[in-house]
């Protein structure tokens, strides 16, 4: 199985003009395709900005990012609008579902945007939303819909355009423990009935646990733990 995601050297340093701040340097990591990879680590670990490197959100300040055929260090805009929408999936802990719009809606307006036909991208999303279990529900608004069935439609919306990636950060962080626990494991069926490749951040080492692999972030150094 190759590597989709291949991280070399990479740094992060913010600064406000007087002190410099080092989140992490010389960090090196290699992503099978097709596996289920956790990152853990403290609030400020710099995990979540890991995975929004990955994702093009932030930038590096030095290193290389390199995802299937994207470098992802040296995108334009364009570049790093079509790598956002064509190679990942993004879920967060906060959903980001438009509050004016259904489940259905907001699911396949992210593939419609893309180019998919209006009547090709609602059949997808009505699959995709009653494979999460949102069958029922398709036509509510968010304010409708509980913390968990939110989150349901964004893993939903995450799939719609087939991505290669799947980036998760947090994502059932504002969840209670119940849900937490049915969010995650959907998740990861999720990604592993759509074969995608999933790089997921949590504090939560029930999640972790689900992982083919998993890393964890101290002082700016990624290591290999085993937490089953």
């Amino acid at each position: 199985m190759s590597d989709i995601v291949k991280i070399k050297s990479l740094e992060k340093t913010y600064s406000n003009g007087t002190e410099n701040l080092t989140i992490f340097k010389d960090l090196n990591l290699n992503v099978k395709e097709g596996s289920k990879t956790v990152i853990t680590g403290q609030s400020g670990s710099g995990k979540s900005t890991l995975l929004n490197i990955i994702g093009s959100i932030d930038s590096a300040t030095s290193g290389t990012v390199i995802a299937g055929p994207w470098n992802v260090t040296s995108l334009s805009e364009k570049e790093q609008a079509l790598y956002r929408s064509k190679f990942l999936g993004l879920i967060f802990q906060f959903h980001y579902l438009l509050k004016d719009f259904t489940a259905l809606e907001n699911v396949y307006m992210a593939a419609f945007m893309a180019g998919m036909s209006k009547k090709q991208a609602k059949e997808k999303a009505e699959i995709l939303l009653c494979d999460v279990g949102l069958e029922k529900r398709l036509d509510h608004l968010p304010g409708e819909l509980s913390g968990g069935e939110r989150q349901r439609v964004a893993v939903a919306r995450a799939l719609i355009n087939e991505p290669e990636l799947i980036l998760a950060d947090e994502p059932t962080g504002n969840l209670d423990p119940e849900n937490a626990l049915l969010i995650g494991n959907l998740l990861f069926s999720m990604a592993e009935k759509y074969k995608k490749t999933l790089i997921l951040v949590t504090h939560d080492k029930n999640l972790a646990k689900n992982g083919d692999v998993c890393y964890s972030i101290n002082c700016g150094n990624l290591k290999e733990t085993n937490i089953k």
